[in-house]
């Protein structure tokens, strides 16, 4: 019971953060995706082939061989190129597919099996929790850049600044 409960809530809050970074994305000009605020920050393009890279290192084989696979190149994902907006969400949907169908098979006997990141033990769940908080993180830098980019044409993915209080009555709070 916990099982199914877990990976439901899991799953949920996954699909919630790839729904935020898509709307955020949406937003952004093609010609911005790999825009950085400076050499030393990230762009939206960076963050997603890492995001990407991290899933399908993670994911891929999850029972069978470390994480941190010997064929990623995490180097190389934060090397700056520019991207299309079509192999932009190629690479983030390739990323989110890889998760989700490792995701889609776990059963509640999977459990109480051990994986390994960096040759580190975890738990299945503490596999989770580790890379749901990690995406979550690089999600919420894409949103902000996102913001910068669009400046006062930002679309806010949330409540707006001054409307807690309407949304509150709408709420019935």
């Amino acid at each position: 019971m916990f099982e199914e409960e877990y990976l439901r809530t899991a799953k949920k809050e996954f699909n919630r953060y790839k729904s935020l970074g898509e709307k955020a994305i949406n937003q952004v000009p093609d010609e911005k995706i790999d825009w950085q605020y400076n050499a030393e920050t990230n762009s939206i393009s960076i963050i997603v082939r890492h995001i990407s890279g991290n899933m399908l290192s993670r994911f891929t084989d999850f029972f069978t061989s470390d994480g941190e696979k010997t064929w990623r190149n995490r180097d190389a994902e934060f090397e700056n190129e520019n991207m299309t907006r079509e192999s932009l969400m190629d690479c983030w949907n390739k990323g989110w597919d890889c998760l989700f169908n490792l995701l889609n098979r776990l059963t509640a006997k999977d459990f109480s099996r051990t994986v390994f990141i960096r040759n580190e033990e975890h738990t299945v769940v503490e596999a989770i929790n580790r890379q749901l908080t990690h995406y979550a993180y690089h999600v919420g830098q894409i949103i902000h850049i996102a913001k910068m980019i669009c400046d006062n044409n930002w679309k806010t993915l949330s409540i707006a600044r001054g409307a807690s209080g309407e949304f509150n009555i709408k709420k019935g709070l």
